[in-house]
């Protein structure tokens, strides 16, 4: 397997906390896992679940929490050397079937079925993040969507009552706010992984899901005249003077505080947004909101991006009927599920949880996405992580510099093409 980690000081930084993680003691009763909710992405309600899953079973749980960014390396790392916990969180889509590949995860479907986890979980979810080479390894923990939020005062304070549901309105509504001294978009692409969402709607909205699913797996390529227009619809934007200067600078947080505070009007962001701005004291529906990617071409199914968060459990299991029973209680428990997705700013993918456990703009998102034609997976959980390396790079240098976007694509069909042979 390759794994994808640049520079010797973030090999160290990266290997280390998974190598002390690697081979913890344990009882006969406990599971071990591994996770990247930390810190804003809800470590908090996530042990609040865990404590209720040790009350409920008797097991109890070893957790090595590991920060988002590490993660996407360091669980790889710890794959290849045969090294993972029971359990662990990871994106439903090609992160998962990359790792089942590699023979790393263990199948979950006699588990599925005496649990009845069909009538628990969407069948919309389970048939696009549950299985890969004809096996289940996946129990979806959550699913979020990405879309415009917005400061409801700065909206107000433009005197906007409509929200635009076609790319000339958006333009239309940027033009307005610029105009107010108001900067229109923030995007907090520090970590590259931010940017992916503007490249997903613009090429699913222009070239469609199926150019989209060929661009993913290699059959396309990232110098095709259909990448080239949505990138150029984007460098218009930056141009324009809409986006926050040096968006490279910002991680995620920073491009919401930027909103929250009223720098800028919206950011194109995943649900998890609501649950850092909760946790900031701002309220639903007062004071933040959102509105859905606009459409751009006729003809294409409304669609709609975002993660499945899921556990999985390795191959080299050493608990596997507590991982099991985890894995079981964590997705058909609705107590747990509302408590997880409120706490965490997500939508459940246990069909018994009550929508009105939501706050408004959540109920909202929900419905959004039930009226959707089309679920993708964000860029990078789409398309293989050696590839998807690529495309978060490539995100990066073209916020640094639009101008180059032709050379960059060019640059990154070479690498992709490559890279899929990895």
């Amino acid at each position: 397997m390759s794994i994808p980690v640049s520079g010797r000081g973030r090999i160290a930084a990266v290997i280390l906390p998974f190598l002390l993680a690697a081979s913890p003691s344990f009882s006969q009763g406990d599971v071990t896992i591994t996770h990247y909710f930390t810190g804003e992405l809800g470590k908090k309600s996530f042990d609040e679940q865990v404590e209720k899953f040790e009350a409920a079973t008797g097991y109890s749980v070893k957790d090595s929490p590991i920060g988002h960014e590490d993660f996407k390396a360091g669980i790889l790392v710890r794959a290849a050397g045969q090294s993972l916990p029971d359990v662990f969180s990871y994106w439903a889509g090609a992160r998962v079937q990359f790792v089942v590949d590699s023979g790393s995860l263990h199948p979950i479907d006699e588990m599925w079925n005496e649990k009845g986890l069909d009538d628990v979980v969407a069948k919309s979810v389970a048939d696009s993040a549950t299985m890969y080479n004809g096996n289940r390894y996946l129990v979806p923990l959550n699913y979020h969507y990405s879309g415009m939020f917005y400061n409801t005062k700065v909206m107000a304070d433009a005197g906007v009552t409509e929200f635009p549901t076609t790319w000339d309105g958006l333009l239309a509504l940027c033009e307005k706010l610029k105009g107010m001294g108001v900067t229109p978009i923030a995007l907090g692409s520090m970590n590259r992984w931010p940017a992916q969402f503007w490249f997903d709607y613009l090429l699913l909205n222009t070239a469609g899901p199926e150019y989209r699913a060929s661009l993913m797996n290699g059959s396309a390529s990232y110098d095709d005249p259909e990448v080239a227009r949505a990138m150029e619809m984007w460098a218009s934007l930056v141009d324009a003077g809409y986006f926050v200067p040096n968006a490279n600078a910002d991680n995620w947080t920073d491009a919401s505080d930027r909103v929250a505070r009223g720098e800028a009007a919206m950011t194109l962001m995943g649900t998890w947004i609501t649950g850092y701005w909760n946790g900031l004291g701002l309220m639903a529906g007062d004071d933040y909101d959102f509105f859905p990617f606009p459409a751009i071409d006729d003809g294409l199914p409304v669609s709609v991006v975002g993660p499945v968060d899921g556990l999985v459990i390795s191959s080299n299991v050493q608990n596997p009927e507590g991982a099991e029973e985890f894995l079981a209680f964590m997705v058909s428990d609705p107590g747990v599920q509302a408590g997880w997705t409120k706490g965490q700013g997500a939508l459940s993918a246990n069909m018994m949880v009550d929508p009105s456990e939501y706050n408004s703009v959540m109920q909202k998102a929900n419905a959004t996405v039930a009226a959707a034609g089309h679920f993708a997976f964000n860029y990078d959980l789409a398309t293989p992580p050696p590839v998807a390396e690529v495309g978060l790079s490539m995100f990066a240098e073209f916020m640094d510099d639009p101008s180059r976007s032709g050379e960059i694509l060019a640059a990154a069909a070479v690498a992709a093409a490559e890279a899929f042979t990895q």
